[in-house]
């Protein structure tokens, strides 16, 4: 498969600019997935790649080759829409095989090309159906698979699921990850869902304001972000962060906020002493919050619970400690109450830390 780059890459309606010279390399046959809220370029930047957009500034690569000046049609490219953009009036089996037949391809190899998608999306059943006949799963599922009948060198996804209900988008995401093992293809995917980035992703781009933030693994990412929008994006719940300060030296430091005042261990002492900052952002991920009534004062936060939200197995609370939100993630069958106030021990060496004027992690 080929290698996918992106030099120097801008973008640009009239004055307002909305993609910053960004570089990106995509490997052979990698599944990347571009993530981040609304405005923040990616769909952008796939459009670019397809040649759906124009390129203001910078280059796009294709095994070495420029291809901004070239036509969609001549990128080896297959695109799948949030909208699926299926032809009503034919059928699975024609919708999947449009393209082959605009290329005059023969009508065997055409007829085979398509029984083998659909055996892979398990759309076999449904080759004489229309659109209308089918449910969202299954059109979408059509949609990729006029996409992979074509046998393009690289496969893009411009957020596929969002048109779906919860439910079904868990299922298709199971059925693309299947499908990611049957098809070794380079893939390049757009979502403003991180659960699809981290389920999906071979590696993860996120985006914010045209800027790539962060790319590397799931794992990485969630992790060692590298500043308070990775680590608050990335995560389900997402990520807490309370202002603290650093106070005392060697074996007496402490980080002390409202309402809290935490030991610091060695570790933590040598880290924030290499920051040569005494105010950070202290970054708590719910489930790094650890029920303990019995834990000491310099190592837990006491928390008034505000909402506790059923999910099942787990539940997420939501509550304050001395005016700051706070959310935290426990076993369902915890004995809580409403207005009460909880304690909840901390290990320092889960937490992360953040400059608090550039939101850049200390590490």
């Amino acid at each position: 498969m080929p290698k996918i780059k992106l030099e120097n890459l801008s973008k640009s309606y009239g004055d307002f600019e909305v993609l910053h010279a960004i570089d990106l390399e995509m490997a052979d046959a990698e599944f990347t997935v571009l993530v981040g809220p609304s405005g923040c370029g990616k769909s952008t930047t796939l459009r670019m790649i397809a040649g759906l957009e124009t390129v203001s500034d910078g280059e796009i690569y294709i095994d070495d080759k420029p291809v901004s000046k070239l036509e969609p049609k001549e990128r080896d490219l297959a695109m799948v829409f949030q909208d699926y953009a299926l032809y009503p009036h034919m059928n699975v089996a024609k919708n999947m095989s449009f393209a082959l037949r605009l290329e005059k391809r023969p009508k065997k190899e055409i007829n085979s090309k398509v029984n083998e998608v659909a055996e892979i999306l398990g759309l076999k059943e449904f080759l004489h159906r229309k659109p209308a006949e089918l449910s969202g799963g299954q059109r979408q599922r059509v949609a990729m698979g006029r996409a992979l009948t074509r046998d393009s060198s690289t496969f893009l996804f411009d957020e596929p699921l969002s048109n779906l209900d919860a439910k079904l988008r868990t299922q298709m995401r199971a059925e693309l990850a299947l499908m990611r093992q049957r098809v070794h293809k380079n893939m390049i995917y757009v979502t403003h869902d991180q659960i699809e980035a981290m389920t999906l992703a071979d590696r993860i781009v996120v985006m914010d304001g045209g800027i790539i933030q962060q790319q590397g693994t799931p794992e990485q990412l969630f992790k060692h972000p590298v500043n308070k929008f990775v680590a608050g994006f990335l995560g389900t719940p997402p990520m807490n962060f309370l202002h603290a300060s650093v106070q005392g030296e060697g074996d007496n430091t402490s980080l002390v906020g409202t309402g809290f005042s935490l030991h610091c261990d060695a570790n933590v002492c040598e880290k924030l002493a290499r920051a040569d900052t005494k105010e950070i952002s202290l970054g708590i991920r719910p489930c790094d919050l650890v029920f303990d009534p019995s834990a000491p004062e310099n190592s837990a936060i006491d928390i008034n619970v505000v909402v506790s939200e059923y999910v099942g197995a787990q539940s997420v609370l939501i509550g304050e400690c001395s005016g700051q939100e706070l959310m935290v993630e426990l076993k369902s069958d915890t004995p809580i109450g409403l207005g009460e106030k909880l304690r909840f021990a901390i290990n320092l060496e889960d937490l992360h830390f953040f400059d608090i004027d550039t939101g850049q992690a200390i590490i």
